[in-house]
């Protein structure tokens, strides 16, 4: 299912990663792509509370990922330095994509190759819109794309 939605602030895109979030389980991938700014981590903390994650959730931009712990484990990887997964260790991505865990991927060009297809539940594009407006391009699971759609429109 696909939906290009619009969020008309920062609280109306956690309100819509925390729905999605709810949804989520074990084994569950989640591909976040978008300029820097857009929200990428605003949305994948959001969604990490939703899963019960208390921990702080920052960008992993410099350490590649993070795995935070709670009633549901959830990886969050950034591949913003990365070009390709080429040079890279073959195991890299495994380590965070393993099935006891929701796994956030933000800026996934790079690793889009050595994903799972079946494993990703939503593909989210965001952009700028001006102001604190974003566009959401959402590919998913149809549960996931409504509740993004639910969220968003709600007053």
């Amino acid at each position: 299912m696909e939906a290009a939605l619009e969020s008309d602030s920062p609280q109306a895109t956690e309100r819509a990663a925390r729905a999605v979030g709810k949804l989520l389980r074990p084994g569950d991938v989640v591909l976040i792509a978008g300029d820097v700014g857009t929200g990428k981590t605003t949305w994948v903390r959001a969604a990490c509370d939703a899963l019960g994650v208390r921990d702080p959730v920052t960008s992993p931009s410099f350490t590649i990922g993070q795995v935070y712990f709670g009633p549901v484990c959830v990886s969050h990887v950034d591949l913003f330095r990365l070009e390709d997964l080429g040079g890279e260790d073959p195991a890299l991505l495994a380590d965070y994509l393993t099935p006891d865990r929701v796994t956030f991927i933000e800026w996934p060009g790079a690793g889009r190759g050595q994903l799972e297809p079946d494993r990703v539940v939503l593909d989210l594009e965001m952009s700028h819109l001006g102001g604190d407006r974003r566009a959401l391009a959402a590919r998913g699971h149809g549960p996931l794309v409504d509740a993004l759609r639910s969220a968003l429109t709600l007053p």
